[in-house]
């Protein structure tokens, strides 16, 4: 094994919103050397970093919109996500929860600030991931995998801390959500000074997004809160250690190294595919969902 060093460490861009819920930092594809094949299979990164939003009788939060090609991965740190969706699921995200949206073939969709959250206000906090699918299923059928923080593996690191593994391995140990391709992705909840190492194959493209304190990545690039780190894909292994009280959320995964053609809230392979989504949308084929 040799140490995975790092690329680049990202401060975030300047916010803006998406709908009047989501006050967010576009890491992917939005920053310079981040971009959807450099990145693959994660194609889009946002991150609302903490932020008061007042009590509102009305949900904050982004109308219906369709989505065709990749799947959804929206992580809830603080406050509530509540969505809904043309084949009729829907649900509430809670704090520590992680939601895992396969829109494949095509779904229409919606989210917003859960109803009993949004009267009262607070603090909100998530990162919403796009995660790309092969060709052979980017037309299989939508569903969802609800993931409560409970049910999340957890891998006890003794007086460092611990690491909740959502989807892959840590130390052997496996998250509860289903991958159409090998994707780790896990939050490290560290003490101050607490440690943590971390090992992905040397082609998996491999991130680590700083949620809460700073950090030090290989005992000598510090990271602090609400900054993106890249590795490089040479090595496999590499170690964080907190600064302070520390949440760090990291995401490895294999290239999926197909043509990728997005539009919108479509991601094919193709502009003859995108055409057809488009079609598709427009003549009714995603459903109904009213706004």
């Amino acid at each position: 094994m040799t140490a995975k060093k790092v690329e680049i460490v990202v401060s975030p861009k300047p916010a803006h919103f998406v709908g009047d819920g989501f006050r967010v930092h576009n890491f992917i594809p939005g920053v310079q050397g981040l971009d959807m094949k450099r990145m693959d299979p994660f194609i889009m990164l946002d991150y609302n970093s903490k932020f008061h939003f007042n009590g509102s009788d009305r949900p904050r939060g982004v109308g219906v919109h369709p989505h065709r090609g990749f799947e959804t991965v929206t992580i809830a740190y603080q406050g509530k996500v509540e969505h809904h969706d043309s084949a009729g699921g829907g649900g509430v995200i809670g704090e520590g929860d992680v939601q895992w949206m396969t829109a494949a073939k095509g779904v229409l969709h919606k989210e917003y600030h859960e109803t009993g959250w949004s009267k009262k206000g607070g603090i909100f906090q998530m990162v919403q991931l796009w995660v790309n699918l092969p060709a052979k299923n980017k037309m299989n059928c939508p569903k969802y995998q609800a993931i409560e923080n409970k049910a999340m593996e957890r891998v006890d690191l003794g007086e460092n801390g611990l690491v909740e593994v959502i989807a892959g391995e840590y130390n052997g140990h496996r998250g509860p959500a289903d991958t159409f391709t090998p994707i780790n992705m896990m939050n490290a909840k560290l003490k101050a000074g607490g440690k943590a190492k971390f090992s992905f194959p040397a082609h998996f493209n491999t991130a680590a997004l700083v949620i809460e304190g700073s950090i030090t990545v290989n005992g000598d690039q510090k990271a602090a809160s609400d900054h993106f780190v890249l590795f490089k894909n040479e090595g496999e292994t590499f170690s964080i250690e907190a600064q302070e009280d520390a949440i760090v959320l990291i995401i490895s995964g294999e290239p999926i190294n197909e043509p990728i053609y997005p539009h919108g809230p479509f991601v094919m392979n193709s502009r003859e595919e995108i055409m057809q989504a488009f079609e598709d949308y427009n003549t009714g084929k995603f459903g109904y969902l009213e706004d």
